[in-house]
This record gives structure tokens, sequence and C-alpha cells, in this order.
């Protein structure tokens, strides 16, 4: 029997629902559009179109690896993120809604000063720096990780995004010493690795076997990478510039510590968008804290 794009996309998502996915028709539309080659915006089309059997069934092989464990992103090639499309693949991690509040602050923080220059650490995908470049018209973005098959993503997504010629990618350690050449920023932010020993042993098949183990370890205590941040990049802030992290839903008190002994000022917690607090700011001097 032949079938309509939207008989496959009620397949899988009954595949979905039956496996428990905890966004069953999110998870049927992205996957039926992708494999499909359909707009996922115009599903009321999608009861006039019929398949072929191999495109039918690349679509359940699709969801069969979906069902396995491999990340729908990783099957995609893209997320979406603060109203973006990010590219995405092994070498970096999936861009997370936990995350969008902190980038909503960076942006708002741009957005109050003239051609303000951002330095986003441990940035994988680039998503926190890429959106403050794509919402702060006169922004300019430094991007650093360690890997290069993260910046190869990172410098894609600055292209189709439009932004490239206010971005950079660099390859630097931030467990090592900033190069000489990197300059002064208005803002520093970082979604740095804070998984700890023992939860690496207790993550979901999901993540401990597709996303890159080296963007989510930590260190013993989760902590190792705002230590080094901290200490060693955190003289590129200009007077008055801000520094923010997201951290672990438990490590906000840990991370504000370790602020405060490297004599950051304003040092505040705040919550992400589930009410979770997620996001740890300071400055370079002991002013007042603006977002109290």
């Amino acid at each position: 029997m032949t079938k309509t794009i939207n008989d496959v996309y009620m397949e899988l998502f009954h595949r979905f629902k039956e496996a428990d996915d905890p966004q069953p028709s999110l998870a049927a539309r992205e996957l039926t559009a992708y494999a499909c080659k359909a707009d996922k915006n115009r599903t009321g089309d999608w009861g006039h179109v019929y398949l072929d059997d191999a495109t039918v069934d690349y679509a359940n092989l699709l969801c069969d690896k979906c069902l396995d464990g491999e990340p729908l992103a990783y099957i995609l090639g893209e997320w979406d993120f603060y109203g973006l499309t990010f590219q995405v693949d092994k070498n970096v991690l999936i861009p997370r809604s936990d995350t969008e509040r902190l980038c909503e602050l960076v942006i708002e923080q741009a957005k109050q000063k003239v051609s303000p220059r951002i330095l986003d650490l441990c940035c994988g995908s680039g998503c926190i720096g890429i959106a403050a470049a794509h919402y702060v018209d006169d922004a300019h973005v430094a991007a650093v990780d360690n890997s290069e098959g993260a910046l190869r993503i990172t410098r894609e997504n600055a292209r189709r995004l439009g932004v490239q010629s206010r971005f950079v990618a660099v390859n630097a350690d931030v467990c090592l010493r900033p190069p000489g050449n990197m300059g002064q920023f208005d803002i520093i932010v970082s979604n740095p690795p804070y998984v700890t020993r023992a939860e690496m042993r207790q993550l979901d098949r999901s993540v401990s076997d597709f996303e890159p183990h080296e963007a989510l370890y930590g260190g013993v205590d989760g902590l190792d990478f705002y230590r080094s941040i901290c200490s060693k990049w955190g003289s590129l802030l200009v007077t008055g510039g801000m520094i923010l992290f997201e951290c672990g839903w438990k490590q906000a008190n840990d991370v504000a510590a370790i602020l405060e002994e490297n004599r950051f000022g304003g040092i505040g917690i705040t919550e992400d968008l589930a009410g979770v607090p997620r996001i740890v700011y300071g400055y370079n001097t002991d002013i007042s804290d603006p977002l109290a």
C-alpha cells in the first residue's frame, strides 16, 4: 500500500510514543521531514504527497537508530537553539535549552555596550557566541576550543548564519594561559565541561555513547575548567567586564566561591528557564550587582 508523508509521520509518532519518548510528536515530525525531504512547517500538505517504498524504509531505519539511543540531532545533522539552527555532529555537544538563559544574559549585557567584544570559551558548536553576534549587530566574538573538529563546526555555523565577518574561532586550551594576541573583552562566557567523575558513570546512554566525553568531563569534582578560566583567562576582561558561566545543578555555590577566590566582584547566581540555579556571574572589580 502506497503511503503518504502523513502516514509515515503517524507511524513514527506511534513508535516513539510506545517507546516512551518524551516528545514523540517533535521527534516524529523532525525525522519524517528529514527522511522525506519535506517542509516541517507545512505539515498540512503531508497527506497529499505519496512516497516510494525506499523512502518509507529509510524513515523507519532512522527511527530504529533514534530508538536505539542515537540522538535525533546527530541524525539530522542540525539542531535549533535560541531561534537559530546550528549544524552539529559528534565533535560537539548538542545545544540544549538549559543554556538559552545564559545566552539571553550575554545578549542583554552586550546590547548595553558599544561594539562589545565577547569571548566564548569551550565554544563547541559556537551556539552562544554566534547567537550573540547574530542578535547584537555590532558585537565582535572570539570563540575558543581545543578541538579542531568542534572549531570546524563553529566556523561553518558562523558562515551559515552570516556573522563570520565579526567572528573568529581560535584553537586554544583553556587549561593553559591564553595566547598573547587575544586582547581584551567586555564579556567572557563559558559553558565548560562540568560533569564529575561519578556522574560520568551514570550518564544516559544517548549521551555517554554518542556525545564527546572531552566536552563533558570536568574533573573529579567537575570544577577544573572554572578554576582554570578564572585564574588564567580572567585577566582578559576589561575593568567592569562581566564573566558568566553555566554549571551543573548542584555546582552554583562552588563556582561562585571560585570566582570569589579569584577576586571577582558583584558575584551572583541566577536560574535557567527551568528554574534551576545554573548560571553564575561576576565582574573583574567589586561593583554592585545589576541583575539583582
